[in-house]
């Protein structure tokens, strides 16, 4: 993606120096563009769990250069042995494993670099060296996996463009699955992306995204960057839209798909779904394999939804006289709850976009694109 004609990832090591990690510190936009500096493991937590960073692909990502971070601060002039090492490393795992629980990348990211430094012996450097190349792997892979879920996905929106004539392809979206959420390209944003490239006449209605915003603060931010129509719109107003023939397909990512096919994703997702249900318009997930969960079958049973402080119900965030301020919407000392995440159940979902292709939202549909996961 450009930022004002600059392409940056959400993620990258710093050029001067290898053991600092910079990121897009998210929380400050659209007003403000700010790059943050993580340099140790517990500050690589915060900034999942606080939200610096946000998304599947960019929390796995962000796990990733962690778990480099985590072992590249070992001492290199003391002697410590293998099994230390990846004592240590366990242990800092969990600690940003038990960040963000829905997102599945986040795991993953973190086994996976867990297994790469076992299996690279018991000198650190060595170990040090296979973190930082898993770390990268990690990034670049996601980005091409992004940006081949584009390549797939335009094909659909064109069709559409043909039946109708060539007309504006009218797309509807829920918080933000795109580049700021990923490393580049996105996972819902990327077809929009690519058929705006191909010239390919879209308009895309941006969910606000209650409480924290993403779909107003972030997606309206990134199309407009890359110069796609959009309309930022109320959350409630998708189901009045569908009625009256003015979505022509909804593209939502996720943070946790089953290998049946249910879709984990931010809270309101569920209410889409049933909407465009209702009024035949399909709904699409798109997704990396990296975010596709291979143990579990049942999203409502299993999935595990993370509740966060309700004072981001209670408050807003926004621009007031040049500055960033919160500031509170409800009663003083009214309770509030705030579950991030629910499950659209694999019959509400037309098809799954990955970096294969797209399949039917079933078992069968997704071990067909990815048989060596039966």
């Amino acid at each position: 993606m450009n930022v004002d004609g600059k392409h940056f990832r959400t993620i990258w090591m710093n050029e001067a120096d290898e053991s600092i990690i910079e990121i897009i510190d998210q929380r400050h936009l659209p007003h403000e563009f700010v790059i943050e500096q993580l340099t140790t493991v517990d500050q690589v937590a915060v900034a999942i769990k606080d939200m610096h960073v946000r998304g599947a692909g960019l929390i796995g990502a962000t796990a990733g250069y962690g778990m480099y971070v985590a072992v590249a601060s070992l001492a290199p002039d003391s002697y410590i042995s293998g099994d230390e090492i990846m004592r240590q490393m366990v242990t800092d795992g969990e600690k940003l494993k038990a960040t963000r629980p829905t997102a599945v990348n986040l795991q993953w990211a973190v086994e996976r670099q867990i297994a790469a430094m076992a299996a690279a012996g018991d000198d650190l450097s060595a170990k040090i060296a296979v973190a930082k190349q898993t770390a990268i792997d990690i990034a670049d892979e996601d980005s091409d996996w992004c940006r081949r879920i584009g390549e797939h996905g335009v094909d659909i929106i064109e069709k559409i463009s043909q039946v109708k004539n060539g007309e504006t392809v009218n797309i509807l979206t829920h918080c933000n699955a795109g580049w700021l959420a990923f490393v580049d390209y996105g996972s819902a944003t990327a077809p929009m992306y690519a058929a705006h490239d191909k010239g390919i006449k879209i308009h895309v209605w941006v969910d606000e995204t209650r409480p924290r915003n993403q779909g107003a603060r972030l997606t309206a931010w990134e199309l407009g960057q890359h110069g796609v129509p959009h309309t930022v719109i109320a959350d409630n107003v998708g189901g009045h839209l569908m009625q009256h023939g003015q979505v022509d397909m909804v593209i939502t990512g996720t943070d946790r798909t089953t290998y049946t096919g249910d879709v984990g994703n931010k809270i309101g997702t569920y209410l889409k779904a049933l909407a465009a249900n209702d009024n035949g318009v399909p709904f699409y997930t798109a997704l990396p394999s990296s975010t596709f969960d291979w143990t579990m079958r049942d999203g409502v049973k299993e999935v595990p939804i993370e509740q966060r402080d309700a004072t981001e119900v209670r408050m807003i965030q926004g621009l007031h006289d040049g500055e960033i301020k919160q500031v509170l919407l409800t009663p003083q000392d009214s309770p509030a709850a705030n579950y991030a995440f629910d499950i659209t159940p694999a019959r509400l979902v037309t098809g799954l976009i990955t970096e294969r292709g797209v399949c039917d939202a079933s078992e069968e549909g997704i071990l067909g694109l990815y048989p060596e996961k039966k």
